[in-house]
């Protein structure tokens, strides 16, 4: 399935399933040692961040403006087969955020976000600080 974003669809990310995004291991997103380059794991990471927040709370879709604010990111092995992204926050920050956001339209919270390729081997590790802002 193609997403709406021209960016996602240009790198070539895609759903892995309702939760999880992912992206292939083409020769467009290959370095220059034929591994995948640092610029598409951290699209897909960063794009899985975001999915995840829309997957988590269907009810605001359309209703809120994410932007990103920060990041940081680590490469942990090469990646060279598919990679797809696991997202999650913690529980505590979920609800602060959703308490915050109905309060005041608008709320920060942090995604992190794990890169895994086809043999379950992590990749990169992410984690995204988003400000959501009522539209």
């Amino acid at each position: 399935m193609q997403m709406s974003i021209p960016f996602v669809n240009h790198v070539g990310i895609e759903e892995k399933d309702d939760k999880t995004l992912k992206l292939a291991f083409k020769e467009n997103v290959q370095n220059h040692i034929q591994t995948m380059h640092g610029a598409a794991q951290f699209a897909l990471a960063e794009t899985q961040s975001g999915f995840y927040l829309e997957s988590i709370f269907p009810e605001y879709k359309g209703k809120f403006i994410p932007l990103l604010r920060s990041s940081s990111v680590k490469y942990k092995n090469p990646a060279t087969t598919e990679v797809y992204g696991v997202a999650t926050a913690s529980a505590e920050s979920l609800e602060k955020f959703e308490v915050q956001f109905l309060k005041k339209g608008r709320a920060s919270i942090t995604v992190f976000v794990e890169l895994r390729d086809t043999n379950n081997v992590v990749t990169m590790l992410g984690e995204f600080g988003w400000f959501i802002q009522r539209v």
